[in-house]
């Protein structure tokens, strides 16, 4: 019987490590495993961005033609708005056909962050069809001319803002549901289109029943609402490529995940990186019992990296290992004592990483200060000294470690 129970230990322990092994493939080819899901994601995007081309190109020769017979800056300015809105489709399919390009030697991380850069090229575009239309409106304010309008060119105008307002509504909700910063700017920028033409058509009706032209100013303002549209979606795709915070609930969600790992005593040390929609690579620290074996740790980390890369698709291609001491009441009391000293300097927000050693006499911690205090490393120094001074006989090293996650 015990030999059965042996065999059947074995047997489970075999299959545990041939999931474990599967963790470190998907890994070290974290693009490759979502290659399939990322090139369907492709296909939708394109879709959505023809939808958009289609939709612009007919809303602007309808518009244009509205606004030259009726002399109508806003109109015309209108009429271009949805050229760029096409252009930006079009650039939206040219980022996302890059972006999925398969990685090499020279992008071992993949082309994804192409999407980014497309993103900001969108911006650019907004920003210069705000500018311009801003510039054509202050002309118009300064040397006014009269508009005339028809009951068809306003019905036309009426119609726009209702297929621009479908448009932008179905275009962002693919853009989020799909996790592209091109599509939703563009969805974005073809809201503040529609809302730009219903302004145009309220000053259309005023010209028409009371002979005020509002018109100019009109646009004026929903110029500088585009400008600063642009300047917003700007700043996140640039924000995204210099790096930005991992997000708090994806990160308390995978931390939590990993401690729920059998031996795992702590996560802490997150770090995620974007490589583009959909694309992240990190790496996490868990605090494991000093008594484990290389062979128990090695299928703690890749059982780790199998079960985030499943339910997240987020590659951790390194686990990182403290060591916590394990029965020893001295050893408890230290730990409690360091925090405690350490956790009283306003700024220090978390230790982790303990691990002393009685008989070598040496220590070992992580201190986590916030990025909110500007003299973290006076903070630091006065933690190193107060510890060093209440265990004289101990080599003490502190780790200054980055507040990256939640």
């Amino acid at each position: 019987m015990r030999d059965m129970t042996q065999s059947v230990q074995q047997r489970d322990a075999q299959k545990e490590e041939g999931q474990a092994t599967q963790a470190v493939g998907a890994g070290r080819s974290a693009v490759a495993t979502a290659s399939e899901p990322t090139a369907t994601r492709a296909s939708q995007i394109v879709r959505v961005s023809a939808v958009g081309i289609v939709a612009n190109v007919l809303l602007a020769v309808f518009k244009a033609i509205v606004g030259l017979a009726a002399n109508s800056i806003a109109i015309v300015l209108d009429a271009v708005n949805n050229l760029s809105d096409a252009g930006s489709s079009v650039i939206t399919i040219v980022g996302t056909k890059l972006a999925d390009r398969a990685p090499d030697r020279k992008h071992p991380f993949g082309y994804g962050r192409v999407e980014y850069l497309t993103t900001i090229i969108i911006a650019v575009i907004v920003l210069w069809a705000g500018i311009t239309s801003l510039r054509e409106s202050v002309t118009r304010i300064v040397h006014p001319e009269d508009s005339t309008y028809t009951v068809v060119s306003l019905v036309i105008v009426a119609v726009a803002v209702l297929v621009k307002v479908a448009l932008g509504r179905y275009v962002k909700a693919r853009g989020e549901r799909l996790s592209s910063d091109s599509l939703v700017a563009s969805g974005t920028d073809a809201t503040m289109d529609a809302v730009l033409s219903a302004a145009t058509l309220v000053a259309a009706l005023v010209t028409v029943f009371a002979h005020v032209s509002l018109e100019a100013w009109v646009g004026a303002i929903i110029s500088a609402f585009i400008v600063k549209a642009g300047f917003d979606i700007l700043r996140e795709a640039i924000g995204k490529i210099l790096g930005e915070r991992v997000d708090a609930e994806l990160s308390q969600q995978i931390k939590h995940d990993v401690c729920e790992v059998p031996g795992v005593r702590g996560a802490y040390d997150l770090v995620l990186n974007d490589y583009g929609p959909e694309r992240l690579w990190g790496s996490v620290h868990v605090e494991v019992p000093e008594t484990m074996t290389a062979s128990e740790i090695d299928t703690i980390t890749r059982k780790i990296q199998l079960m985030i890369a499943k339910k997240y698709n987020v590659i951790l291609h390194t686990v990182g290992i403290y060591s916590s001491n394990v029965g020893d009441t001295r050893a408890a009391q230290i730990r409690d004592h360091v925090c405690s000293l350490a956790l009283a300097h306003d700024g220090v927000i978390q230790v982790h990483g303990f691990y002393v050693n009685e008989h070598a006499k040496f220590m070992n911690l992580d201190v986590v200060i916030s990025y909110d205090k500007k003299d973290r490393a006076d903070i630091y120094g006065q933690v190193v000294a107060e510890l060093r001074a209440a265990y004289p006989g101990y080599a003490i090293h502190v780790n200054l470690d980055a507040d990256m996650s939640d």
